[in-house]
């Protein structure tokens, strides 16, 4: 039997943890992916915008603790996701207590028409569209997604596999 040789290739996608990595070299090695991601997450670029320093003035204010840990992409990104999700949850609940309505659409039309994978995403509800981002497109495991979004790994790999099953549709449609 013919010995098999296993490469191991870094992930392009998550840079390993440095001993002495500073606040400055974190901010500038992550703040690019984080809004994208936010992007595709929010559909709002404002919203992505406002959510990307609120998330990076948070890991800034806990820096001496954050920069210890193994992944402290990891808890910027949870910093994110948290405040994306505590942003919906008061902009509906604003909704509901100002106009006492029900929210409708919520203006993809203002996202760059020229983004396919914006147009693909759009349709998906807020928890596939999170979890699809963070395991297709960032490359964390389920695992890793459900303790950024605060949700078990198998309702990850749920909300993913219903994710495919929709783009599937709408790729079908096109």
């Amino acid at each position: 039997m013919a010995d098999h040789v296993v490469h191991v290739v870094p992930d392009p996608v998550r840079q390993p943890v440095e001993e002495d990595l500073t606040f400055e070299d974190f901010f500038e090695r992550e703040k690019v992916r984080l809004f994208r991601a936010l992007c595709l997450m929010t559909r709002d670029r404002a919203l992505a915008e406002e959510l990307t320093q609120d998330a990076f003035v948070n890991v800034l204010e806990r820096w001496d603790q954050v920069g210890r840990l193994e992944d402290p992409t990891g808890y910027l990104y949870r910093t994110a996701t948290n405040g994306f999700r505590n942003w919906h949850r008061r902009a509906i609940l604003g909704a509901k207590r100002t106009l006492r309505l029900e929210p409708g659409e919520d203006g993809i039309a203002a996202i760059d028409a020229q983004d396919a994978v914006m147009r693909a995403l759009a349709p998906l509800p807020r928890r596939q569209r999170a979890a699809i981002v963070l395991v297709d497109l960032l490359g964390y495991s389920s695992e890793e997604a459900g303790r950024l979004l605060g949700i078990r790994g198998g309702t990850v790999r749920t909300h993913v596999a219903r994710a495919h099953e929709e783009l599937k549709k709408w790729v079908g449609a096109r």
